[in-house]
């Protein structure tokens, strides 16, 4: 036996149909931004979010006024989370050196981080309205070292959602505008009367939003190819139903498309995981978003080894593992595909979303195989640099450079090499001619 699938969502080509239904939509409204600019911007924001203030942009006392609305338990916490997220990014950033050496005599190389001079952050605020999504991009950025910051949001119940400004202001966002949807990163990336335009835009947002990016991709940078949230459960018989049902549902109620999916050696957990999902999609105050991921993009699969249950993981690179075995740090040694790893049944994926540190911005739609997620290195630009200060490493490296060059025919670049190697080796090269 490889693997059985005792459940399974929509096939694959129906779910690239719904994926495709966005793009002449997002096309049309980035073209209408970049030629319209803040007129298109604020019809946008009129249709979508029935909200047009005389400017997008707080300003620092309505800034203030939306942090006074935060209760004092809620301000704690923000501020307990960002601790934990600006501790671990600020490791993570220590862990970035500056690298210079001589690799001959005379000639030395070496790079430097520098921060993107300009960054986008989009906080989605529709259904729920994600506080943690400002830390993770804004407080990111800000230990990176980013010197402008743009943050937006777009309106909660037709005003500013005072915690996510709250989180935006205390991660260190320097611009604020409450602006949601595509006319957000449109107007970010594209710039328009009143928005000076980003070098980068980051964070998660709902399929609109992510084909924008995917369409700006180019003309900004961006942190990564972002789907609907996913969750993937590895489990076999040291746990019970009610743990992997709830870490199931407790991602498929993100969206009516966001993946959930249990991977076990145990036909008897499979089954009863099934049940369970049943019973508490009954009491779920979000089972009706929950139970459509569910039915839609749910799967259960069985495997008959842990080495299968690697393989299958590996090969699906879902977003978010929960592994909850009775070797965890084996999975943690052989899994190379994954947004983020969760150990062990103490841990779980939303302490990761909103806490404990680790940042929840992450690869979807199996882009674990090729990149990793947001983190303060992504903020972040390696730039080389060389320079030659000695005359015998300048004619040493100019002639192996002339020769190099004309082996690939390059005349032009080889006679860059041959004026350093007679100016400062004393060799009478003629011009178009290698260096001996």
């Amino acid at each position: 036996m490889a693997t059985i699938s005792l459940k399974s969502g929509k096939p694959a080509h129906e779910r690239a149909e719904d994926d495709s239904k966005v793009r002449a939509t997002v096309e049309a409204i980035l073209k209408d931004i970049e030629t319209r600019g803040d007129t298109a911007v604020r019809e946008l924001a009129l249709k979508f979010d029935k909200y047009a203030p005389p400017a997008f942009r707080l300003t620092q006392s309505e800034i203030e006024a939306a942090v006074a609305k935060v209760g004092r338990r809620d301000m704690e916490d923000i501020r307990f989370a960002q601790a934990q997220i600006r501790r671990f990014a600020q490791a993570q950033r220590d862990s970035m050196r500056d690298v210079e050496i001589e690799t001959v005599p005379g000639v030395i190389l070496g790079h430097r981080n520098i921060p993107v001079q300009s960054v986008g952050c989009y906080v989605p605020g529709g259904k729920f309205p994600m506080v943690a999504s400002a830390h993770m991009s804004v407080l990111t950025a800000s230990v990176a070292g980013v010197p402008r910051i743009v943050a937006s949001a777009p309106p909660v119940n037709g005003e500013p959602h005072p915690a996510i400004v709250a989180a935006m202001h205390l991660g260190g966002a320097h611009e604020i505008y409450v602006l949601g949807g595509i006319q957000a990163v449109g107007a970010m990336a594209l710039g328009t009367e009143t928005i000076r335009p980003v070098d980068m835009l980051v964070g998660p947002g709902n399929a609109y939003v992510a084909e924008a990016k995917r369409q700006l991709f180019g003309r900004v940078g961006i942190d990564l190819f972002a789907g609907p949230t996913e969750t993937m459960v590895i489990a076999d018989d040291t746990v019970d139903a009610e743990l992997c049902a709830t870490d199931l549902l407790g991602q498929a109620e993100h969206g009516y498309n966001s993946p959930a999916c249990l991977l076990t050696t145990s036909r008897k957990l499979a089954e009863e995981t099934i049940r369970e999902v049943e019973r508490l999609l009954k009491i779920l105050p979000t089972a009706e978003t929950a139970a459509a991921s569910w039915r839609d993009y749910g799967d259960v699969i069985l495997c008959d080894s842990h080495e299968e249950m690697l393989r299958v993981a590996n090969e699906m690179a879902y977003e978010h593992v929960q592994v909850m075995t009775d070797r965890d740090d084996w999975y943690l040694a052989n899994m190379h595909s994954y947004g983020a790893l969760f150990l062990g049944a103490r841990t779980n994926v939303a302490n990761g979303d909103k806490v404990i540190g680790t940042n929840h911005t992450l690869p979807t739609r199996r882009a674990g195989r090729y990149t990793g997620g947001l983190w303060v290195g992504k903020f972040l630009k390696t730039h080389s640099y060389q320079k030659v200060v000695d005359d015998r490493a300048a004619a040493l490296i100019g002639e192996y450079g002339s020769r190099l060059c004309m082996l690939e025919g390059f005349v032009g670049h080889a006679e860059q090499c041959n004026i350093r190697v007679r100016r400062y080796g004393g060799k009478n090269v003629p011009y178009g001619a290698a260096a001996t």
